[in-house]
């Protein structure tokens, strides 16, 4: 029955973080291959902006968050999507993937993510876990990075 809890529970999330766009983001994300989007989630890209690598820092900030979702975060694999190099907002939707062990079993494996990442000075300096799900609830997370322009399968 935990898996079932689960799975409502992440769909949960996933209501939930799309609700909180209440404007249009001025960059979609950074896994889509840098694009800009000014007609906010859900519109298609329309412009290329350029893209940098998370720096190491960053990606502990992002580790952090995501950790707490693992029951073994020591053994997880991270596989990084890229980064718009200019951010001008306070804080960008994130999506990437994990390779770890769930609390739950079915789950473990290859992990969609998202996070929304918080900016100073245009470094993520914190983060905070959106969603995270694998097996056949993978696409649940692909759906809602898509609303950002995201795609976590674009992560390497």
């Amino acid at each position: 029955m935990q898996l079932t809890t689960f799975s409502v529970a992440a769909l949960a999330v996933g209501l939930v973080l799309s609700g909180c766009a209440t404007t249009p983001p001025t960059h979609d994300g950074a896994a889509t291959g840098g694009t800009y989007n000014p007609g906010g989630a859900g519109t298609a890209p329309t412009a290329s902006v350029a893209e940098r690598d998370l720096t190491p820092q960053e990606k502990k900030v992002i580790v952090d968050s995501v950790s707490q979702s693992l029951r073994d975060p020591a053994s997880a694999k991270y596989k990084w999507a890229k980064f718009p190099v200019v951010v001008t907002e306070d804080s960008v939707n994130y999506c990437a993937t994990v390779n770890g062990k769930s609390p739950y079993p079915a789950y473990s494996g290859e992990q969609a993510y998202i996070i929304e990442a918080r900016m100073v000075g245009g470094k993520v300096t914190s983060a905070v876990m959106g969603l995270i799900a694998g097996g056949k609830d993978f696409a649940i997370v692909t759906t809602m990075c898509a609303k950002y322009g995201l795609d976590p399968k674009k992560s390497s």
